[in-house]
């Protein structure tokens, strides 16, 4: 896609995104430094504004997806904030130091930014996009609802150790100008969009905050004090050049105790997916936006280098954000140097007004917090209860928020996914995985064979059954298959089983089919495969698998068959050999009278119609006519076999009949005279009588019966013809 920004416009943009990125930032670094008390608060907006710059500069530079804005986000606080309240707590048996969890907390972000990457280069980027939903949208409601339970102590101004419940009875325990900030934050946030669409809620939120503070403070001055104030951030101050801050972070991780690298791996786990998720949903809104399309594995690649260079520098985790992403590109911002520009936009902040973001007041971040906690909550979600359907869906959202309010954020996401795939599983056994059930006097090959043979089929088609299968055949579904089946397995000797749409296998359905094949062979029947799927893998892996798994053996075991009419042609032969009909191996021409077409003629009429006919014959491949040849011919084939071909788009052919000794082929164009429909092919030698519609239409001037019979006859096959064409359509058709 062609570059269309312009340098301005990239420069405005990245500079309104900022302004959005670095307030809530900051809110998310105090909601995890909060916990280790007041005089952390400052550290806590130090390490959100480092992340918003190292995630900024680097996540765009490498990703090179448009204006997509990488920065602090809601998941990201969560999941470190309840690290470090576990961390504090020590119920996992470690009693550590404020800087101690602050190492821990670096080390949940770096691994998290290696696994980002690991996904990336492993091409996992389409398969994050598929955790279901319900997962989603519950962990980010119970994220939403532990963030107002968090900040609501904030909000009040509550001392450390006070019980949420407690505190919130007791006004007098309430610091009234913070909690005065916090609401007038949140009245501003909630109503800028009406007010003007040009100033970014969290900017309008946050300058109404600090002007209520100030204007607070005439009244009392004590506000004004810098030094000691838990009402405000306080001096920030960045200790060394960035280079020592990264051998720092660096030597911090060889101080750990070995024993700690176990409280990591699934919070890193969790939140790697998490950023991942959050990036590549606003990667998805930014596409329809912009008309274009991202590279799932390489963003992933690219945030995960970004949160490896946060930890360096000692800041927060992040990922693709929504609102200063719109932000960005509704300010003019097009390209990935909008986002760049908005990462040095944060260090310049940091440079230059580090002495000003030192009174921003806290609860003016508690108050941002809280509407962005509010608006994180799926408040659609209570629709569900309204079918049996939904209500299973609002169970799985309903576990993963009470998991994460009462045990952990860890906990909820794996109480999610199981439950997810426990109802996956449900639906899938509650499915059908019989797509179209018959027996063969209802469908049959396309073999186009006599009279007799068509009748012994219809009276003993019974004995073979087609099953079309679909989904998945796992331990799930193959009761289900076997307790469909189990009626006609006791009292049917042949089953065509069609996987074409048949999406996995596991060895259970394998076991199930050896079962299934063993009861047949009871009483001399069989099992047989068409249709090997290839969407999941290719056919011959797919017959290995089977074959390793001993139900494709190379003598006496299932047999497969490329198309399902080669084994309807199959079973049907051997039903007619059952009946005594059987195959010559060297067909002797047959006589006329012997036509289905010429039966109960009587001599002098065979003997008009042969007249009007000439002998010829094919070798095998060659061809008897083509698609729009002109000519009206009937032929009649007496030995050998012609297959009836449909040409198709992109040199593909559909197969439409195979006309074998007895029958007949062209009738179309020797009733209307239009050109041929179709190709027609010899497939083995044979021999042909071609009866002229010129001299037929001779004939039946001075013998009209002959002709009433044989039209008769002929609209008579083809109505039986177009049965089976209503047959092939309805299964086409099936929904």
């Amino acid at each position: 896609m062609r570059d269309t920004s312009s340098p301005m416009g990239d420069i405005w943009g990245g500079l309104a995104a900022m302004l959005v990125a670095l307030p809530s930032s900051i809110a998310f670094g105090v909601l995890v430094y909060s916990a280790f008390g007041p005089s952390f608060v400052a550290q806590g907006a130090m390490i959100g504004i480092l992340g918003a710059a190292a995630v900024g500069i680097v996540a765009p530079f490498v990703g090179r997806n448009g204006p997509l804005i990488s920065a602090p986000c809601a998941p990201a606080a969560a999941v470190l904030a309840a690290v470090t309240a576990e961390l504090l707590s020590g119920t996992n048996g470690h009693q550590l130091s404020p800087e101690a969890i602050a190492a821990v907390l670096g080390l949940v972000v770096l691994a998290s930014g290696l696994l980002q990457i690991f996904y990336g280069l492993a091409g996992c980027g389409r398969l994050i996009k598929f955790i279901p939903y319900p997962v989603v949208t519950g962990y980010l409601s119970g994220v939403g609802l532990l963030i107002i339970l968090g900040q609501l102590s904030r909000l009040f101004g509550l001392p450390e150790g006070t019980a949420l419940r407690d505190g919130l009875l007791a006004p007098d325990l309430w610091k009234w100008p913070g909690l005065a900030v916090g609401i007038t934050s949140m009245i501003f946030m909630v109503v800028a969009p009406r007010l003007t669409k040009h100033v970014p809620a969290p900017v309008m939120g946050l300058a109404a905050g600090v002007i209520a503070y100030f204007g607070i403070a005439i009244l009392n001055p004590s506000l004004l004090r810098l030094d000691g104030n838990a009402l405000i951030i306080g001096q920030i101050q960045a200790s060394g050049s960035f280079f020592e801050a990264v051998a720092g972070r660096a030597g911090s991780l060889f101080s750990l105790d070995v024993g700690l690298l176990r409280l990591v791996l699934v919070p890193s786990l969790t939140l790697s997916i998490l950023l991942s998720i959050d990036t590549l949903k606003t990667c998805v809104v930014l596409d329809t936006l912009t008309r274009n399309r991202h590279d799932s594995d390489r963003e992933l690649i690219a945030q995960g280098a970004g949160n490896v260079t946060a930890f360096l520098a000692g800041g927060m985790a992040g990922a693709g954000t929504m609102g200063p992403t719109l932000v960005n590109l509704s300010s003019g911002g097009q390209s990935w140097r909008s986002a760049v520009f908005e990462g040095f936009a944060v260090v310049f902040a940091l440079l230059a007004l580090s002495k000003l973001i030192a009174w921003v007041p806290v609860g003016a971040l508690a108050g941002i917090l809280l509407v962005v906690a509010w608006r994180m909550i799926d408040k659609s979600i209570f629709h569900l209860l309204a079918t049996p359907a939904g209500r299973q869906d609002f169970a799985v959202i309903a576990a993963v928020v009470v998991t994460a309010l009462t045990v952990d954020l860890i906990a909820a996401s794996g109480v999610g996914i199981g439950l997810s795939i426990l109802l996956f599983i449900r639906d899938q056994i509650k499915g059908n995985v019989i797509r179209r059930k018959l027996y063969l006097n209802e469908v049959s090959s396309k073999t186009r064979r006599p009279a007799l043979e068509r009748e012994l089929l219809q009276k003993h088609g019974g004995q073979g059954i087609f099953c079309q299968l679909q989904g998945n055949l796992f331990f799930g579904t193959t009761d289900q298959l076997y307790s469909q089946l189990e009626p006609d397995l006791r009292t049917r000797r042949y089953l065509l089983l069609d996987m074409r749409h048949v999406l996995s296998m596991d060895y259970t359905a394998a076991h199930l089919l050896q079962l299934m094949d063993g009861r047949l062979r009871e009483r001399d029947g069989r099992l047989l495969f068409s249709g090997m799927p290839s969407g999941l893998h290719n056919q011959r892996n797919f017959e290995e698998y089977l074959g390793q798994l001993g139900v494709i053996q190379q003598s006496d075991g299932i047999t497969v068959f490329e198309t399902r009419n080669d084994a309807l042609a199959w079973i049907e032969s051997r039903l007619l050999e059952d009946c005594g009909v059987r195959p010559q191996t060297e067909e002797s021409p047959l006589p006329v009278e012997h036509f289905d077409l010429f039966r109960e003629f009587d001599a002098d009429s065979l003997g008009a119609l042969e007249s009007c006919m000439r002998e010829v014959t094919l070798a095998a491949g060659d061809r008897l006519f083509s698609k729009g040849d002109t000519g009206d011919e009937l032929f009649l084939v007496r030995r050998g076999r012609i297959s009836v071909l449909l040409p198709l788009e992109g040199g593909k052919i559909h197969h439409l009949a195979d006309i074998g000794r007895g029958s007949y082929v062209g009738e179309l164009s020797f009733l209307d005279h239009r050109p041929r429909s179709a190709d027609a092919i010899a497939r083995e030698a044979t021999n042909l009588l071609i009866l002229s519609r010129k001299r037929f239409d001779e004939l039946v001037r001075s013998s009209s019966l002959v002709g009433v019979k044989v039209f008769a006859r002929l609209a008579l096959v083809i109505a039986e013809r177009l049965r089976q064409t209503d047959i092939e359509l309805e299964s086409l058709e099936e929904r």
